[in-house]
């Protein structure tokens, strides 16, 4: 794949759509989806003995972060929770609060 058609899918990839999801309407009730999407990309040319090349690759990475919730003319923010995350900032946090405890801890 040549260096201008990744840019051309990078650019058609990073758009606001990758952001907010379509809309759902059920019952009068519009949820539209957001996530924090980020991307990025590089490339190149060159050449060596008389022979070119050129290549690239990009990425994208994507992740929910809540839906505005439209009812009634109301409308209001309903953040997701990521319950892996939770789960490792739980044991990452168990775990020094152990090992603080064992240093303190006279050896005996």
């Amino acid at each position: 794949m040549g260096l201008e058609k990744i840019v051309g899918v990078m650019r058609d990839n990073l758009t606001v759509r990758r952001v907010y999801g379509e809309p759902v309407e059920n019952d009068g009730v519009v949820i539209i989806p957001a996530a924090s999407v980020i991307g990025g990309g590089g490339g190149g040319h060159g050449s060596e003995q008389e022979k070119e090349g050129e290549g690239g690759g990009f990425i994208l990475a994507a992740r929910p972060v809540g839906a505005y919730v439209l009812k009634g003319g109301d409308v209001r923010w309903v953040p997701a929770v990521d319950v892996t995350f939770l789960g490792a900032v739980f044991a990452i946090t168990v775990a020094a609060i152990h090992r603080a405890r064992r240093r303190r801890s006279p050896q005996g």
